[in-house]
């Protein structure tokens, strides 16, 4: 049997960095993606029914994020030692005790570099008054992937839907770590011919 953790890091203080508690992500972004629609309304004046449709086409653009990252960044192909532990810290420690409670959600402490670059590309492709609320969405995708994450790890899932997306995410960590690369939506593993 697999143990429940692996440790990572011999100092105390970088070891720490890599676990988190699952509420850290809901109590972290909450404030941030709540400021940024403040902002949308309150600064920019953007009206309701603008910031509505921003929602699908944010959360689509998430999981397409979130499938492009674990294709090819969590599972890269690396030869180098430096790159092969890279890859392990990132995703593979979670491959090797996919139960770990603490690294099923990502810690803030990563999770802030990655979204500060998100930022900056959405900033400069989107205009300023709609790149707010739209990363604002962007980052509730987040949220919902991490917990469905969490959840297809740690709890029964009852609904039809969700039952789907737990036996999807098994199979990529059991029988098929080469496929079925989204979690909150096997979406894009149909469109790019992953999903067998």
């Amino acid at each position: 049997m697999k143990q429940k953790s692996v440790r990572l890091f011999n100092n105390k203080f970088m070891e720490s960095l890599t676990h988190v508690h699952p509420i850290i992500p809901l109590l972290f972004w909450s404030p941030v993606i709540i400021f940024l629609l403040w902002r949308a309304v309150a600064v920019h004046h953007l009206p309701v029914g603008q910031l509505v449709a921003l929602i699908l086409p944010a959360l689509v653009i998430w999981t397409l994020m979130e499938y492009l990252l674990h294709r090819f960044l969590f599972h890269f192909p690396a030869n180098s030692e430096a790159s092969k532990w890279l890859v392990y810290l990132f995703h593979g420690v979670h491959h090797d005790v996919p139960a770990d409670k603490t690294r099923l959600v990502m810690p803030p402490s990563g999770a802030i570099i990655v979204m500060a670059f998100i930022w900056l590309i959405f900033s400069a492709i989107i205009p300023a008054p709609w790149a707010e609320p739209f990363c604002a969405f962007f980052m509730a995708g987040y949220l919902i992937y991490d917990y469905i994450h969490y959840a297809t790890h740690h709890f029964k899932m009852r609904h039809p839907i969700l039952q789907a997306l737990k036996h999807h995410h098994m199979r990529h960590h059991f029988s098929t770590k080469n496929a079925k690369y989204g979690v909150s939506s096997p979406l894009w593993d149909w469109v790019f011919g992953t999903l067998h």
